[in-house]
């Protein structure tokens, strides 16, 4: 891993960590994840030096850039559905065991991997980029936000982008 970038160190070192979740290893899984993610976020504002924004404009730039990175109708698609079963998966892992509770365990495993799937089939096969969490650590937060936001439209019969740019005056529809 020495001649990778951090971005990259960082990825490995987040999908480690939800691997560590996976298997039961909940505190050691969440402290990886952190670590990868603190380098992903390094790398973000070493690529950005002209930043200088405080949290809400960096908020505010985290949610432009996932809405850019998630264009696709399909994949759109596929993360309003990945999006929910990785949060609901992660939940039953955290509150489980895989010798406590082994088909409470088993569930929330295969929904956290179904909806890592749904997610990466998105980008892999109809976005055609990589995942917005590959170049801003915020994305993991940014992205469920964003998602949710986008299912209340749906369900509100409001158009795509209105409420985060409510929310967010900086940010401009697509």
């Amino acid at each position: 891993m020495s001649g990778w970038s951090e971005a990259k160190r960082g990825v490995v070192l987040a999908g480690l960590g939800m691997a560590g979740l996976a298997v039961g290893l909940k505190g050691p899984g969440v402290a990886v994840f952190a670590a990868g993610a603190r380098l992903i976020e390094r790398d973000w504002r070493r690529r950005h030096p002209e930043f200088r924004g405080g949290m809400r404009e960096r908020w505010a730039e985290a949610l432009r850039f996932y809405r850019e990175t998630h264009e696709n109708p399909t994949n759109r698609l596929l993360h309003q559905i990945g999006i929910p079963l990785i949060l609901g998966g992660v939940g039953g892992l955290f509150l489980s065991s895989p010798r406590r509770r082994p088909s409470v365990w088993l569930t929330s495993l295969g929904a956290f991997a179904a909806g890592w799937a749904a997610n990466l089939v998105g980008h892999a096969v109809f976005e055609r980029r990589a995942p917005a969490f590959s170049e801003d650590a915020l994305s993991f937060v940014a992205g469920p936000v964003w998602d949710f936001e986008q299912m209340l439209k749906l369900v509100r019969g409001r158009r795509g982008d209105q409420m985060v740019s409510q929310a967010n005056p900086s940010i401009s529809n697509a």
